[in-house]
């Protein structure tokens, strides 16, 4: 790990520290453990204070506030998109004083059998923009894509699981506007392209996504990325996320214009990892393997490293470098470590499997900044010098407590703590803070109770633009460039 320097680290301050509780003792060699992060993640040396402002509000739906995932930029049109998860869709102009509902998916004319979010984790989950939404003539105009937990289950699915309820469905759908330009969604009903049957009613999406820095004449423009977790319940149950055979625990990767998969309804890119592997029982679709609940994932715009956050049973927060066709070793790895049950994982020959993927960067639910509370999301990289303190570093968080982290993206760790440093948030020159604690600040001020939690989101816009998302004040941050 490089050293911090004065390029990115802005201040150092003196920090409480939570004292760990007993279960987190340091372990030995060849025990088991829940803990086997005996290094808490520094929070001086390297520290960025970097400053934000409230951007933007959306609505409340439901009367509660927006359960906000996702904010991208479109360039075609001039303005950037956000979802709530319970359906809504919203443009947001580029100076945040104009947020307007493009479509609300859950309305029963688009026939989608009704969006599923009760719970915390299930809803709209992600959506993702053609890079030709708004290029009038090309095969993308107008086209978006959006990856939705469902209520209705009696639809065939493409990805069954052997085992496991029929609790809910998960679908990738296509829209296709007329004109894209339009204040609201002006097309017909969307069109179906994958379909997931989910055995558990918990961790079954993630994020989709186009690489954001492909153009015309890469491989790897006009492919969508999907995430799936492994199906949910606790430590795979079904064990779907080394099944090449399945859809689930995977990053999948389509042609969504295509047709050559099994249900005709996408394609398969000619340049993924297991194309020709379908004799041998393997999914084409797939990008790479070996994930329990890939929530985020996000590319390195200097070098197109694909990095992952991959949310843990109950011991390891990961981030990882995700190559094609790689295997991130769920469920016989958790992280660095073999997994042995949902409470315990073994210290015997951490990283020893050639075939594995191991992670860059880890930590566990008994860090002194966790509270005990875990769950790891991101994940972007920063290029283009627009925000210099944070210049080539991968930032991520943890969106229970809302810390949100950084290591180097040009000298990548090789597991542990110990090359994750923190950032805080200064808002109107105020102290450096959490984020959890500038949305309960926001609650109070909206008559709300304070939120125990943030639930995290990165969002981007243009000209390397970056904003903070949570499910809990409605707020669009902006953290502000410079520094």
């Amino acid at each position: 790990m490089k050293t911090a320097g004065a390029a990115w680290a802005t201040a150092s301050l003196a920090l409480f520290f939570l004292a760990a509780p007993a279960c987190a003792q340091t372990p030995e060699e060849g025990e088991t453990t829940n803990n086997p992060f005996p290094d808490p993640i520094e929070t001086e040396e390297g520290l960025v204070v970097v400053d934000v402002v409230e951007f933007a509000e959306v609505p409340d739906s439901d009367g509660e506030a927006a359960r906000m995932m996702l904010l991208v930029d479109e360039p075609g049109t001039g303005r950037m998109f956000v979802n709530d998860m319970r359906g809504p869709l919203h443009t947001v102009s580029y100076d945040g004083s104009q947020v307007e509902l493009y479509v609300d998916i859950d309305e029963p004319q688009w026939g989608l059998g009704n969006v599923d979010y009760s719970g915390r984790e299930r809803g709209f989950q992600s959506f993702a923009l053609h890079p030709e939404f708004g290029q009038e003539g090309a095969p993308g105009y107008g086209r978006f894509y959006t990856w939705t937990d469902v209520e209705d289950t009696e639809p065939e699915a493409d990805f069954r699981p052997d085992g496991g309820d029929n609790v809910h469905h998960t679908v990738l759908h296509e829209w296709v506007a007329e004109n894209p330009e339009a204040s609201a969604y002006d097309g017909g009903l969307p069109r179906e392209l994958m379909r997931f049957e989910q055995p558990f009613g918990n961790h079954n999406a993630g994020l989709i996504a186009f690489r954001p820095t492909a153009v015309p004449g890469d491989e790897d423009y006009g492919l969508l990325y999907i995430g799936s977790a492994d199906g949910g319940s606790g430590g795979d149950p079904l064990n779907l996320s080394l099944d090449m055979s399945q859809g689930f625990g995977k990053i999948l990767r389509i042609d969504p214009l295509g047709s050559d998969s099994r249900n005709g309804a996408y394609g398969i890119p000619a340049t993924n990892p297991f194309v020709g592997e379908s004799d041998n029982g393997i999914l084409e679709e797939i990008y790479a393997s070996g994930m329990r609940n890939p929530q985020r994932f996000g590319w390195d715009p200097a070098n197109e490293n694909l990095f992952m956050a991959d949310i843990g049973q109950n011991i390891v927060e990961k981030v990882s470098l995700v190559p094609p066709g790689g295997n991130l070793g769920w469920n016989e790895w958790e992280g660095s470590y073999r997994y042995l049950e949902r409470s315990a994982v073994s210290l015997e020959d951490p990283r020893s499997d050639p075939a594995v993927t191991y992670p860059a960067v880890e930590y566990g639910r008994y860090d002194p900044l966790m509270d005990d509370r875990v769950a790891v999301t991101g994940v972007h990289v920063f290029r283009g010098g627009a925000h210099p303190v944070l210049e080539g570093r991968v930032l991520f968080a943890d969106f229970v407590v809302g810390e949100i982290l950084h290591f180097d993206a040009d000298d990548i760790p090789e597991g542990g703590t110990e090359g994750i440093r923190r950032v805080l948030l200064r808002h109107e020159g105020g102290e450096p803070q959490r984020f959890l604690d500038l949305i309960q600040e926001k609650n109070e001020e909206q008559g709300r109770d304070p939120s125990p939690r943030t639930d995290i989101r990165f969002g981007t816009g243009p000209d390397h633009r970056f904003f903070l998302l949570n499910k809990h004040d409605g707020v669009i941050r902006e953290v502000l460039p410079g520094g």
